[in-house]
Protein backbone atom coordinates (compact mmCIF):
# COMPACT_ATOMS: atom_id res chain seq x y z
CA UNK A 1 0.00 0.00 0.00
CA UNK A 2 2.68 2.50 0.49
CA UNK A 3 4.29 1.43 -2.39
CA UNK A 4 1.24 2.31 -3.81
CA UNK A 5 0.80 5.87 -2.17
CA UNK A 6 4.43 6.86 -3.06
CA UNK A 7 4.18 5.79 -6.70
CA UNK A 8 2.44 8.76 -7.64
CA UNK A 9 4.82 10.95 -6.69
CA UNK A 10 7.61 9.55 -7.89
CA UNK A 11 6.59 9.09 -11.02
CA UNK A 12 5.76 13.16 -10.91
CA UNK A 13 9.17 13.89 -9.32
CA UNK A 14 10.81 12.16 -12.46
CA UNK A 15 8.33 13.35 -15.06
CA UNK A 16 9.07 17.30 -13.66
CA UNK A 17 13.41 16.21 -14.39
CA UNK A 18 12.80 15.16 -17.47
CA UNK A 19 10.27 17.55 -18.74
CA UNK A 20 11.72 20.33 -17.32
CA UNK A 21 15.38 18.96 -18.99
CA UNK A 22 13.71 18.74 -22.08
CA UNK A 23 12.29 22.45 -21.75
CA UNK A 24 15.69 23.74 -21.29
CA UNK A 25 16.93 21.93 -24.32
CA UNK A 26 14.15 23.36 -26.54
CA UNK A 27 15.17 26.68 -25.16
CA UNK A 28 18.49 26.39 -25.66
CA UNK A 29 18.45 25.59 -29.19
CA UNK A 30 15.36 28.95 -29.59
CA UNK A 31 18.15 31.15 -28.22
CA UNK A 32 20.92 29.66 -30.23
CA UNK A 33 18.89 30.01 -33.32
CA UNK A 34 17.78 33.71 -31.90
CA UNK A 35 21.29 34.26 -31.49
CA UNK A 36 21.96 33.39 -34.81
CA UNK A 37 19.10 35.43 -36.25
CA UNK A 38 20.16 38.76 -34.49
CA UNK A 39 23.98 38.83 -35.42
CA UNK A 40 23.45 37.66 -38.80
CA UNK A 41 20.74 40.73 -39.36
CA UNK A 42 23.66 43.09 -38.61
CA UNK A 43 26.74 41.12 -39.95
CA UNK A 44 28.70 43.68 -42.09
CA UNK A 45 27.32 42.06 -45.68
CA UNK A 46 23.71 41.14 -44.45
CA UNK A 47 20.98 43.08 -46.31
CA UNK A 48 20.21 45.68 -43.04
CA UNK A 49 23.39 46.95 -43.19
CA UNK A 50 23.23 47.87 -46.87
CA UNK A 51 19.88 49.64 -46.61
CA UNK A 52 20.47 50.93 -43.22
CA UNK A 53 23.88 52.77 -45.10
CA UNK A 54 21.12 53.92 -47.88
CA UNK A 55 18.28 55.36 -45.26
CA UNK A 56 18.46 58.89 -45.00
CA UNK A 57 16.66 58.79 -41.66
CA UNK A 58 16.36 56.77 -38.21
CA UNK A 59 13.85 53.87 -38.46
CA UNK A 60 12.68 50.51 -39.46
CA UNK A 61 14.99 48.17 -41.27
CA UNK A 62 12.19 46.10 -43.11
CA UNK A 63 14.58 43.58 -44.79
CA UNK A 64 16.60 42.82 -42.04
CA UNK A 65 13.40 41.88 -40.17
CA UNK A 66 13.00 39.92 -43.16
CA UNK A 67 16.23 38.35 -43.22
CA UNK A 68 16.23 37.68 -39.46
CA UNK A 69 13.08 35.80 -39.64
CA UNK A 70 14.54 33.34 -42.31
CA UNK A 71 17.85 33.00 -40.37
CA UNK A 72 15.95 31.87 -36.80
CA UNK A 73 14.06 29.48 -38.58
CA UNK A 74 17.28 28.36 -40.67
CA UNK A 75 18.87 27.44 -37.49
CA UNK A 76 16.10 26.11 -36.22
CA UNK A 77 16.07 22.12 -35.92
CA UNK A 78 14.01 19.50 -37.23
CA UNK A 79 13.60 18.49 -33.27
CA UNK A 80 11.09 21.59 -33.19
CA UNK A 81 9.06 21.36 -35.88
CA UNK A 82 6.44 20.04 -33.68
CA UNK A 83 6.83 22.88 -30.67
CA UNK A 84 4.98 26.35 -31.72
CA UNK A 85 7.00 29.17 -31.73
CA UNK A 86 6.36 33.12 -31.22
CA UNK A 87 8.72 34.93 -32.78
CA UNK A 88 9.24 38.38 -32.72
CA UNK A 89 11.69 40.29 -34.69
CA UNK A 90 12.64 44.60 -34.47
CA UNK A 91 15.54 45.74 -36.45
CA UNK A 92 16.07 49.49 -36.59
CA UNK A 93 18.75 52.36 -37.18
CA UNK A 94 19.20 55.26 -34.69
CA UNK A 95 22.25 57.34 -35.82
CA UNK A 96 24.86 55.08 -37.30
CA UNK A 97 23.44 52.25 -34.82
CA UNK A 98 21.49 49.48 -36.39
CA UNK A 99 20.14 47.25 -34.22
CA UNK A 100 18.33 43.89 -33.83
CA UNK A 101 16.24 42.42 -31.09
CA UNK A 102 14.71 38.32 -31.47
CA UNK A 103 12.37 37.60 -28.76
CA UNK A 104 10.76 34.30 -28.71
CA UNK A 105 8.37 32.43 -26.82
CA UNK A 106 6.75 28.84 -26.90
CA UNK A 107 5.20 25.87 -24.96
CA UNK A 108 6.97 22.56 -25.06
CA UNK A 109 4.22 19.38 -24.43
CA UNK A 110 5.02 17.63 -21.43
CA UNK A 111 4.86 13.85 -20.92
CA UNK A 112 4.91 12.25 -17.20
CA UNK A 113 4.00 15.97 -15.66
CA UNK A 114 0.57 15.26 -17.33
CA UNK A 115 -0.01 13.02 -14.29
CA UNK A 116 0.12 15.89 -12.02
CA UNK A 117 -1.84 18.02 -14.39
CA UNK A 118 0.90 19.90 -16.16
CA UNK A 119 0.01 19.51 -19.89
CA UNK A 120 2.75 22.37 -21.17
CA UNK A 121 5.43 24.64 -19.93
CA UNK A 122 6.61 27.99 -21.26
CA UNK A 123 9.51 28.94 -22.09
CA UNK A 124 11.11 32.53 -23.36
CA UNK A 125 14.18 34.57 -24.39
CA UNK A 126 15.49 37.44 -26.13
CA UNK A 127 18.36 37.96 -27.78
CA UNK A 128 20.33 41.58 -29.33
CA UNK A 129 23.15 42.39 -31.24
CA UNK A 130 24.28 46.16 -32.36
CA UNK A 131 26.26 47.12 -34.95
CA UNK A 132 27.86 50.35 -36.01
CA UNK A 133 27.74 51.24 -39.25
CA UNK A 134 30.79 52.14 -41.05
CA UNK A 135 31.08 56.62 -41.20
CA UNK A 136 30.40 58.41 -44.40
CA UNK A 137 33.22 60.44 -44.50
CA UNK A 138 35.55 63.28 -47.15
CA UNK A 139 38.51 62.71 -47.69
CA UNK A 140 40.69 66.22 -48.42
CA UNK A 141 44.15 64.84 -49.57
CA UNK A 142 46.82 67.45 -49.27
CA UNK A 143 49.89 66.43 -50.64
CA UNK A 144 52.94 68.54 -50.72
CA UNK A 145 54.82 68.35 -53.46
CA UNK A 146 57.08 71.05 -53.07
CA UNK A 147 61.03 70.93 -54.22
CA UNK A 148 62.08 69.03 -51.12
CA UNK A 149 59.75 66.46 -51.97
CA UNK A 150 61.81 65.52 -54.73
CA UNK A 151 64.36 63.59 -52.97
CA UNK A 152 65.11 60.19 -54.20
CA UNK A 153 62.51 57.28 -53.04
CA UNK A 154 65.43 54.83 -51.51
CA UNK A 155 68.70 54.84 -50.13
CA UNK A 156 69.56 53.16 -53.23
CA UNK A 157 68.17 56.05 -55.25
CA UNK A 158 69.75 58.38 -53.09
CA UNK A 159 73.19 56.67 -53.70
CA UNK A 160 72.77 56.90 -57.21
CA UNK A 161 71.81 60.39 -57.95
CA UNK A 162 74.46 61.28 -55.72
CA UNK A 163 77.29 59.42 -57.43
CA UNK A 164 75.91 61.13 -60.70
CA UNK A 165 75.56 64.82 -59.67
CA UNK A 166 78.79 67.06 -59.36
CA UNK A 167 77.40 68.57 -56.26
CA UNK A 168 76.05 64.70 -54.34
CA UNK A 169 72.87 66.09 -54.40
CA UNK A 170 69.85 63.39 -54.19
CA UNK A 171 67.18 66.30 -54.81
CA UNK A 172 66.03 65.95 -58.10
CA UNK A 173 65.60 69.94 -58.41
CA UNK A 174 62.81 70.38 -61.68
CA UNK A 175 64.21 73.37 -63.06
CA UNK A 176 62.29 74.90 -66.33
CA UNK A 177 65.26 76.96 -67.12
CA UNK A 178 67.73 73.90 -67.51
CA UNK A 179 67.27 71.27 -69.84
CA UNK A 180 70.01 69.59 -68.19
CA UNK A 181 68.37 69.76 -64.46
CA UNK A 182 68.33 67.13 -61.80
CA UNK A 183 64.53 65.57 -62.43
CA UNK A 184 65.31 64.76 -65.86
CA UNK A 185 68.61 63.45 -64.75
CA UNK A 186 66.24 61.54 -62.07
CA UNK A 187 63.41 60.66 -64.53
CA UNK A 188 64.66 60.19 -67.51
CA UNK A 189 68.12 58.88 -67.58
CA UNK A 190 68.58 56.92 -64.15
CA UNK A 191 64.65 56.07 -64.04
CA UNK A 192 64.51 56.08 -60.22
CA UNK A 193 61.46 57.01 -58.51
CA UNK A 194 61.19 60.17 -56.05
CA UNK A 195 59.45 60.89 -52.65
CA UNK A 196 56.80 62.45 -54.49
CA UNK A 197 55.94 59.99 -57.15
CA UNK A 198 55.60 57.49 -54.05
CA UNK A 199 53.27 59.83 -52.68
CA UNK A 200 50.80 59.77 -56.32
CA UNK A 201 51.29 56.35 -56.17
CA UNK A 202 50.17 55.70 -52.66
CA UNK A 203 47.16 58.05 -53.27
CA UNK A 204 46.21 56.61 -56.50
CA UNK A 205 46.43 53.22 -54.27
CA UNK A 206 44.28 54.73 -52.04
CA UNK A 207 41.05 55.11 -54.11
CA UNK A 208 41.36 51.13 -54.18
CA UNK A 209 41.10 51.01 -50.83
CA UNK A 210 38.34 53.35 -50.41
CA UNK A 211 36.77 50.82 -52.75
CA UNK A 212 37.19 47.62 -51.55
CA UNK A 213 36.14 49.09 -48.36
CA UNK A 214 33.15 51.02 -48.90
CA UNK A 215 29.64 49.30 -48.07
CA UNK A 216 27.72 52.02 -50.46
CA UNK A 217 28.33 53.68 -53.12
CA UNK A 218 28.92 57.36 -51.80
CA UNK A 219 30.27 56.15 -48.37
CA UNK A 220 33.53 57.52 -49.40
CA UNK A 221 34.16 60.68 -51.19
CA UNK A 222 37.86 62.37 -51.98
CA UNK A 223 39.24 65.27 -53.04
CA UNK A 224 43.18 65.82 -54.02
CA UNK A 225 45.24 69.12 -53.41
CA UNK A 226 48.72 70.03 -54.10
CA UNK A 227 50.99 73.29 -53.46
CA UNK A 228 50.98 74.03 -57.43
CA UNK A 229 52.51 72.79 -60.19
CA UNK A 230 55.05 75.87 -60.39
CA UNK A 231 56.81 78.05 -57.70
CA UNK A 232 55.54 81.22 -59.06
CA UNK A 233 52.14 80.14 -59.01
CA UNK A 234 52.25 78.58 -55.56
CA UNK A 235 48.94 77.91 -54.03
CA UNK A 236 46.45 75.39 -52.85
CA UNK A 237 45.44 73.57 -56.46
CA UNK A 238 42.83 70.94 -57.10
CA UNK A 239 44.17 68.16 -58.92
CA UNK A 240 40.56 66.60 -58.26
CA UNK A 241 37.67 67.97 -56.84
CA UNK A 242 35.54 66.15 -54.10
CA UNK A 243 34.09 62.97 -56.04
CA UNK A 244 32.57 59.59 -55.14
CA UNK A 245 34.16 58.31 -58.11
CA UNK A 246 37.39 56.94 -57.11
CA UNK A 247 38.13 55.64 -60.56
CA UNK A 248 38.17 59.35 -61.91
CA UNK A 249 40.14 60.36 -58.74
CA UNK A 250 42.43 58.13 -59.31
CA UNK A 251 42.66 58.92 -63.30
CA UNK A 252 43.17 62.46 -61.91
CA UNK A 253 46.06 62.12 -59.34
CA UNK A 254 48.54 60.75 -62.08
CA UNK A 255 48.69 64.45 -62.91
CA UNK A 256 50.23 65.20 -59.57
CA UNK A 257 53.83 66.35 -59.68
CA UNK A 258 57.28 67.80 -58.07
CA UNK A 259 56.80 71.91 -58.26
CA UNK A 260 58.90 73.18 -60.77
CA UNK A 261 60.73 76.61 -60.57
CA UNK A 262 62.61 78.54 -62.92
CA UNK A 263 66.20 78.83 -62.19
CA UNK A 264 67.60 79.26 -58.35
CA UNK A 265 65.83 81.37 -56.02
CA UNK A 266 62.61 81.18 -57.88
CA UNK A 267 60.25 83.11 -56.12
CA UNK A 268 62.06 83.20 -53.24
CA UNK A 269 62.44 79.88 -52.71
CA UNK A 270 59.04 80.43 -50.20
CA UNK A 271 57.19 77.38 -51.96
CA UNK A 272 55.93 75.95 -49.01
CA UNK A 273 53.18 78.20 -47.15
CA UNK A 274 51.14 75.64 -44.34
CA UNK A 275 49.56 78.45 -43.18
CA UNK A 276 47.82 79.54 -46.81
CA UNK A 277 47.21 75.59 -47.76
CA UNK A 278 45.12 75.08 -44.14
CA UNK A 279 43.24 78.60 -44.28
CA UNK A 280 42.36 78.12 -47.98
CA UNK A 281 41.30 74.36 -47.41
CA UNK A 282 39.21 75.58 -43.97
CA UNK A 283 35.91 76.70 -46.14
CA UNK A 284 36.35 74.31 -48.42
CA UNK A 285 36.12 71.86 -45.82
CA UNK A 286 33.55 73.17 -44.05
CA UNK A 287 31.82 71.72 -41.03
CA UNK A 288 32.46 68.03 -40.64
CA UNK A 289 29.35 65.93 -39.45
CA UNK A 290 28.54 62.44 -37.51
CA UNK A 291 29.04 60.35 -40.69
CA UNK A 292 25.65 58.73 -40.49
CA UNK A 293 24.89 59.35 -43.50
CA UNK A 294 25.11 60.71 -46.78
CA UNK A 295 24.13 64.27 -45.94
CA UNK A 296 25.84 64.14 -42.27
CA UNK A 297 29.36 62.97 -43.59
CA UNK A 298 32.79 63.15 -41.56
CA UNK A 299 35.58 65.23 -42.67
CA UNK A 300 39.37 64.15 -42.69
CA UNK A 301 42.01 66.56 -43.47
CA UNK A 302 44.84 63.63 -44.88
CA UNK A 303 48.21 65.26 -45.01
CA UNK A 304 50.92 64.26 -46.05
CA UNK A 305 54.42 66.75 -46.09
CA UNK A 306 58.29 66.44 -44.97
CA UNK A 307 56.85 69.30 -42.46
CA UNK A 308 59.45 72.38 -43.20
CA UNK A 309 57.25 75.30 -43.88
CA UNK A 310 59.07 78.00 -46.27
CA UNK A 311 57.47 81.51 -47.12
CA UNK A 312 57.11 85.11 -46.73
CA UNK A 313 56.02 85.76 -43.72
CA UNK A 314 58.50 88.68 -41.98
CA UNK A 315 56.40 89.18 -38.60
CA UNK A 316 54.66 85.90 -37.04
CA UNK A 317 57.09 83.72 -38.22
CA UNK A 318 57.32 81.35 -35.04
CA UNK A 319 61.34 80.98 -35.87
CA UNK A 320 64.10 83.95 -37.00
CA UNK A 321 63.22 85.25 -40.26
CA UNK A 322 65.83 86.15 -43.13
CA UNK A 323 64.55 89.64 -44.86
CA UNK A 324 60.90 87.80 -44.31
CA UNK A 325 61.90 84.66 -45.52
CA UNK A 326 60.04 82.17 -43.14
CA UNK A 327 61.28 78.77 -42.58
CA UNK A 328 59.68 76.85 -39.48
CA UNK A 329 57.97 73.74 -38.06
CA UNK A 330 53.86 73.75 -38.95
CA UNK A 331 52.42 76.19 -36.97
CA UNK A 332 49.71 74.59 -34.59
CA UNK A 333 47.81 77.45 -34.41
CA UNK A 334 46.41 76.78 -38.01
CA UNK A 335 45.32 73.32 -37.56
CA UNK A 336 42.92 74.59 -34.35
CA UNK A 337 40.36 76.50 -36.83
CA UNK A 338 39.97 73.23 -38.84
CA UNK A 339 39.43 70.95 -35.65
CA UNK A 340 36.86 73.68 -34.22
CA UNK A 341 34.60 72.56 -37.04
CA UNK A 342 35.04 69.14 -36.17
CA UNK A 343 37.28 68.17 -39.03
CA UNK A 344 39.46 65.23 -38.36
CA UNK A 345 43.21 65.83 -39.32
CA UNK A 346 45.47 62.57 -40.28
CA UNK A 347 49.08 63.77 -41.18
CA UNK A 348 51.75 61.18 -42.70
CA UNK A 349 54.83 62.72 -41.82
CA UNK A 350 57.91 61.48 -44.41
CA UNK A 351 60.78 62.50 -42.42
CA UNK A 352 62.93 65.90 -43.84
CA UNK A 353 66.55 64.38 -44.13
CA UNK A 354 69.06 66.26 -42.10
CA UNK A 355 71.79 67.89 -44.44
CA UNK A 356 74.64 68.33 -41.77
CA UNK A 357 77.07 69.47 -44.66
CA UNK A 358 74.68 72.20 -45.82
CA UNK A 359 75.60 75.62 -44.57
CA UNK A 360 72.01 76.32 -45.08
CA UNK A 361 70.53 73.53 -43.22
CA UNK A 362 72.77 73.94 -40.07
CA UNK A 363 71.92 77.82 -40.12
CA UNK A 364 68.20 77.63 -40.48
CA UNK A 365 66.53 74.13 -40.13
CA UNK A 366 68.71 72.47 -37.81
CA UNK A 367 68.13 74.03 -34.70
CA UNK A 368 64.09 72.57 -34.87
CA UNK A 369 64.84 69.54 -36.58
CA UNK A 370 63.21 67.76 -33.44
CA UNK A 371 60.36 69.73 -33.27
CA UNK A 372 59.16 69.25 -37.41
CA UNK A 373 57.46 65.72 -36.09
CA UNK A 374 56.51 67.04 -32.53
CA UNK A 375 54.27 69.80 -34.21
CA UNK A 376 52.73 67.62 -37.27
CA UNK A 377 51.87 65.06 -34.31
CA UNK A 378 50.32 68.29 -32.39
CA UNK A 379 48.31 68.77 -35.50
CA UNK A 380 47.40 65.89 -36.05
CA UNK A 381 43.99 64.17 -34.31
CA UNK A 382 44.70 61.73 -31.84
CA UNK A 383 45.72 58.58 -32.97
CA UNK A 384 46.07 59.91 -36.70
CA UNK A 385 49.83 60.56 -37.20
CA UNK A 386 52.06 58.31 -38.82
CA UNK A 387 56.15 59.45 -39.72
CA UNK A 388 57.88 57.34 -42.29
CA UNK A 389 61.31 58.08 -43.55
CA UNK A 390 61.94 58.41 -47.44
CA UNK A 391 63.04 55.11 -47.59
CA UNK A 392 60.24 53.48 -45.69
CA UNK A 393 57.01 52.02 -47.00
CA UNK A 394 54.82 55.07 -47.91
CA UNK A 395 52.65 53.58 -49.69
CA UNK A 396 52.26 50.85 -46.35
CA UNK A 397 52.25 53.76 -44.04
CA UNK A 398 49.23 55.99 -46.57
CA UNK A 399 46.67 52.79 -46.36
CA UNK A 400 47.46 52.43 -42.78
CA UNK A 401 46.78 55.16 -41.73
CA UNK A 402 43.61 55.48 -44.00
CA UNK A 403 42.30 52.46 -42.83
CA UNK A 404 42.21 53.69 -39.17
CA UNK A 405 40.56 56.46 -40.16
CA UNK A 406 38.00 53.95 -41.67
CA UNK A 407 38.46 51.67 -38.92
CA UNK A 408 35.70 48.72 -39.18
CA UNK A 409 33.13 49.03 -37.30
CA UNK A 410 32.49 47.24 -33.64
CA UNK A 411 29.55 44.07 -33.79
CA UNK A 412 28.05 43.24 -29.68
CA UNK A 413 25.47 41.11 -28.61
Amino acid sequence: MMTALLAIPLIGAAGLAIDITNALVVRNELYNAADAAAVGAVATSSPAVAAAMAMTSDGTVTIGQNDANKLFYGQASSDLQNVPVNVNIVVTRASNILSAQVSFSATVPTTLMQLLGQTTIPISGVASAQYQTASFIDFYMLLDNTPSMGVAATAGGIAIMQSHTSDTCAFACHDLNDPNNYYNLAKKTLNIDLRIDVVRQATQALTDTATTNSQSPDQYRMAVYTFGTEADKAGLTAVSGLSSNMVQVKQATSAVDLMAVRGQGDNNDQDTSFDTMLTQLKPIIGTGGGGTSGSDRQKVLFFVTDGVGDSYKPTTCTKPTTGGRCQEPLDTSFCQPLKNQNVKIAILYTTYLPLPQNPWYNSWIAPFQSQIGTNLQNCASPGLYFEVSPTQGINDAMNALFLKVIRTPRLTS
